[in-house]
């Protein structure tokens, strides 16, 4: 269909600045575009100009700052993925996962910063990590599919009509409603997907997506359902240096007397075995590992939405609707690594403060390992969503709308051994192993005994494993009450006012059956070395690599290893569900569960007039909440405390685990003023400050208190969880200019500054956790120092002779009733850092008159005092995923043939303070660039052909630590293409 011809009258524009056209309160948003009596014109366009003057509109008729994205047209959105999309509205950078977008970062703010909303109700997350329970509130965009969404709007400053959660932003997707559009609507999509990075993969998988709404009985009972079907063959192939150990810099001396008293400490293995050696003024890092993996990835995804719409009079509609969605992932992969053990080493190192190996080689006396471990991750996420919603015109100037929704997401494995499974195996050959990390691919190159003809299949055997069962579980049941009262005259035309009740419910739990049998378990032979493919490392990667790299390695199928594994070494170590070390537990050893319960109540003024000739908007805000939260946590149950050595106390562990309960509350009054005025004709000066906030991660409010198994004479340590953690708050500014200086073409420059504050650090505080009698304290301790002096042993040899009775078959002394309870100093996470956040963010979108062509160009610069510093070794404070970000889009929309190209820049941003190593070293993501192109043609009114291409020039994706030679990870996913056919009536 071809536009509709669109320009705002002045009548419209006053309105929209007046009333804030649809950002009332997001309920009010879904029914404006049926209401029949409404000033505002409607704009019916499709295609690519037609989605981006929907997108204009929402954002110059916005009260705030307000960006859009609106479908092309039914069942066809601008990017193949939500977060993709996302990442084209200025201010929004995305983190890809298997090179699609899946969570967002707003203004400098990361995905646990910013809301997710589903038609204006707030939307449960869950996430699964690899080696932990996961603790994060972000939410996974990959889980939906593009095909029913109709559009995507991102509030960047705060609105007491909406809720509670997102500093950085609130992000509201919206679905199709079919009392919106009445008459019957439908499309259907076929594509076929062709992904370059997979080598064992289908080459072409299918994607399948349908819509269709309809309107019954004149109009006054609509259905839409609409569901997509998904399945992707992808691979990806990594390099990672599996962490680095960082150290201060050393001094020099007589048989490696370094002065580092870490393990890991450079040891050269002569005195001139290291060129450039690190300063004793600078800080310096050596690599734990290196390796390569290659992954084999296959995802399912499943979307379904189902709405019904019931308008039995003009006055009332009820609309209730049921969203799924399914998003089912397996990976494989085979990986080589060879491990540093941290002997004598030769290498050339850089320069410092903060130094790193360009080459780091170690020798080994007897032969060490090549491992070549594989792994299976299975998992699954599933997302639920049942709503209600009644909106009543009760009077020409009062409308009441009643909204109720139980939502669900559920993450979990996918396979009856766990979500997150590892087998190591090696061959024990290696005698050299040296590292080059100045290239972006780095070298691994390995020396080899004497004798050596290459790796052979009978010599393997299995090593480590690692099964785990993390499982993450949110619900949230809200119910909202919202109104609007409109004045007949007079400059405050309107008050918004409603109530929320929510309840959210989070689980997250995990498990891990591992076995460390590193040094090989059986003996070489034990298998049949026809399980094992030969493969060039080299062939796999599209990088170039060094005549020095590792020729081979072997293959291997996980589920036929795991299985061999299983029979002959089944009994050894831990033990999962099925009796034998090689599958995953139910038996959780975290398991947080928190309730946070919120009431929430706003009142919000909106005013207009006129300053001059110039109309204006006004609206002013407060919203006041109110959270409970209650958390409980699985951990260890203690019975006592073992004096078991002089200067030996143990914990006595009962061998079970129970829940423990921490509470806490905090209530916030969260203001927002936004004022609009058109300076000029077509130019709108917007300017808002508000307060917005975001809560804490579940791992930080979790309930339960673990202490360390080693105690001292003067009590131990431990750490739990603080649910009286205030959230994060940020008092926000916004200051914009924009001109809509034609049709579908607008300039705009915005300013924004967040003082953000109550972000979470550490302190301990001293508790007398779980009453334990401490042996070394207390009348008999104290009896016994009496007796025989200050010293311990002759202290434990008179508590012996004179209180047998607290003694145990090992002759360890037990802290019993009248001994002084154990003083444990508990580290707890406190809200401690306050920190400040400023931006610019730039705008062009041109339509060029009626050629067809069209660019969109936009960029944002994000500063703030969050810096990382690289040369300290401490824990530190920073906020995760700040950097500068820009876009350009061109394209083509005329006669039926579409064509874009874009392309999507983001800087380097710090991702972690924490590294695989669970130690105090930064990671950060290199800066990516990235060309996407499609093209589509209408073959007639009903029928386009399509044609999509990710990643056209193969970006790969990079991480380091401190300094750039510091290697984290360097993965290629390769080129991705779909073709397809869309009809639509």
């Amino acid at each position: 269909m071809n536009q509709t011809r669109f320009k705002l009258s002045r009548i419209a524009l006053s309105l929209s600045l007046i009333t804030g056209a649809g950002m009332m309160a997001p309920g009010f948003a879904q029914e404006a575009a049926a209401d029949e009596n409404s000033d505002i014109e409607i704009i019916q366009v499709s295609g690519i100009r037609g989605s981006l003057i929907k997108s204009m509109d929402v954002k110059r008729s916005s009260v705030g700052v307000v960006d859009a994205i609106s479908a092309e047209d039914i069942g066809k959105f601008p990017d193949t993925n939500l977060a993709e999309s996302l990442q084209r509205i200025t201010g929004v950078a995305i983190d890809r996962s298997n090179g699609e977008g899946s969570r967002v970062t707003v203004r400098g703010f990361g995905p646990d910063f910013n809301l997710v909303m589903l038609n204006g109700r707030q939307m449960p997350a869950s996430s699964l990590e690899a080696t932990s329970a996961s603790s994060s509130r972000s939410y996974d965009f990959a889980n939906i599919a593009s095909e029913g969404i109709s559009g995507v709007e991102v509030y960047k400053t705060g609105r007491a009509t909406i809720a509670t959660g997102g500093m950085g932003s609130t992000i509201n997707i919206l679905t199709t409603k079919p009392l919106n559009a009445p008459g019957e609507k439908s499309s259907f999509g076929i594509k076929g997907v062709m992904d370059q990075s997979t080598d064992e993969g289908a080459s072409i998988t299918p994607e399948l997506s349908g819509l269709y709404s309809n309107t019954f009985n004149d109009d006054k009972f609509g259905v839409a359902i609409s569901g997509s079907y998904q399945q992707r063959d992808s691979g990806n192939k990594q390099a990672n240096s599996g962490g680095w150990r960082t150290y201060p810099g050393i001094v020099t001396g007589p048989d490696c007397d370094m002065g580092n008293a870490d393990w890991g400490g450079l040891c050269p293995a002569s005195p001139n075995a290291i060129e450039n050696l690190p300063s004793s003024d600078s800080i310096y890092s050596v690599p734990q590992s290196l390796g390569f993996a290659f992954h084999e990835v296959e995802r399912t995804r499943t979307n379904g939405q189902l709405v019904l719409q019931y308008q039995p009079i003009e006055a009332v509609r009820t609309t209730l609707d049921f969203t799924y969605s399914k998003n089912e992932i397996s990976d494989r992969y085979n990986d080589v690594s060879a491990w540093f053990n941290f002997g004598p080493s030769s290498g050339v190192w850089s320069d410092g403060p903060v130094a790193a190996p360009i080459v780091y080689s170690e020798a080994f006396g007897a032969p060490g390992d090549l491992a070549m471990g594989g792994g299976q991750f299975s998992t699954v996420n599933e997302n639920k969503s049942l709503g209600f919603n009644v909106n009543w015109q009760a009077s020409d100037n009062l409308k009441l709308e009643l909204d109720y929704h139980s939502s669900s997401a559920d993450s979990s494995p996918n396979s009856p051994f766990g979500s997150n499974n590892v087998i190591g195996m090696a061959t024990f050959v290696r005698t050299l192993t040296t590292a080059r990390f100045d290239t972006d691919l780095p070298t691994l190159a390995i020396g080899y005994p004497p004798g050596f003809t290459g790796i052979r299949g009978e010599d393997m055997r299995v090593t480590g494993s690692s099964f785990r069962n993390s499982q993450m579980r949110s619900d949230i049941d809200q119910l909202q009450l919202r109104g609007n009262y409109t004045f007949d005259d007079g400059i405050l035309n309107s008050i918004d006012f409603g109530v929320t009740s929510s309840e959210t419910k989070n689980r997250s739990a995990f498990s891990n059956v591992q076995q460390d049998n590193w040094g090989g378990l059986g003996a070489a032979g034990d298998i049949n070395p026809s399980v094992f493919q030969l493969d060039q490392l080299g062939d796999n990667f599209s990088a170039s690599t060094s005549s020095d790299m590792l020729k081979e390695f072997f293959r291997w199928d996980f589920n036929t290893i795991r299985q061999i594994a299983n029979d002959k070494y089944g009994a050894l170590g831990q033990v999962g569900d099925c009796g034998t070390s090689f599958c995953a537990s139910s038996n959780m050893t975290t398991d947080r569960r928190t309730t946070e319960e919120q009431k929430a109540a706003y009142v919000q003024l909106n005013f207009s007039g006129e300053i001059g000739e110039r109309f204006y908007g006004l609206t002013a805000g407060v919203r006041y909440e109110k959270t409970d939260v209650t958390s409980n946590a699985l951990v260890p149950v203690y019975s006592g405390i073992a004096w078991a050595g002089d200067n030996e106390f143990n914990l006595i562990s009962t061998g079970e685990s129970d829940f423990t309960e921490l509470t806490g509350d905090y209530t916030n009054v969260l203001p927002n003023v936004d004022f609009n005025i058109e300076v000029v004709e077509d130019v709108i000066f917007r300017t808002s400050v508000s307060k917005t906030l975001a809560r804490p991660s579940y791992a930080d409010i979790q309930g339960g208190q673990t202490l360390n198994a080693l105690v001292r004479i003067d009590g131990g340590t431990g750490g739990r969880g603080n649910p009286d953690l205030d959230p994060f708050e940020s008092t926000n500014l916004d200051l914009s200019l924009e001109w809509y200086y034609d049709e579908g073409s607008y300039m705009a420059v915005g300013y924004f500054k967040k003082k953000a504050k109550n972000f979470i650090g550490r302190t301990t505080v001293e508790e007398q956790t779980f009453n334990l009698p401490h042996p070394a304290q207390g009348p008999r301790y104290a009896e016994a120092v009496a007796a025989v002096g200050n010293n311990a042993t002759a202290i434990r040899n008179y508590i012996r002779t004179n209180y047998p009775d607290t003694v145990d078959a090992n002759g360890f002394i037990l802290g019993v009733p009248g001994d002084t309870a154990a003083t444990f100093d508990i580290t707890i996470p406190v809200n401690q850092d306050d920190a400040n956040l400023d931006g610019w963010e730039l705008a062009l979108q041109h339509l060029f008159g009626e050629t067809g062509f069209g660019v969109i160009a936009n960029a944002t610069f994000v500063d703030g005092d969050f810096e990382y510093d690289n040369f300290s070794r401490g824990e530190q404070f920073a906020l995760l995923g700040m950097s500068d970000t820009y876009n350009v889009v061109g394209f083509y929309d005329k006669d039926g043939f579409q064509a874009r190209l874009a392309y999507n820049w983001r800087d380097k941003f710090l991702a972690s303070t924490v590294n695989t190593l669970g130690l105090q070293n930064p990671i950060y993501v290199e800066a990516y660039g990235q060309w996407d192109a499609s093209a589509s043609y209408d073959y007639t009114e009903n029928l386009t052909f399509f044609i999509e291409a990710i990643n056209l020039t193969d970006e790969s994706v990079r991480s380091h630590e401190r300094n750039t030679l510091q290697l984290v990870n360097y993965t290629e996913t390769g080129r991705r293409f779909a073709i397809g056919a869309r009809y639509s009536f």
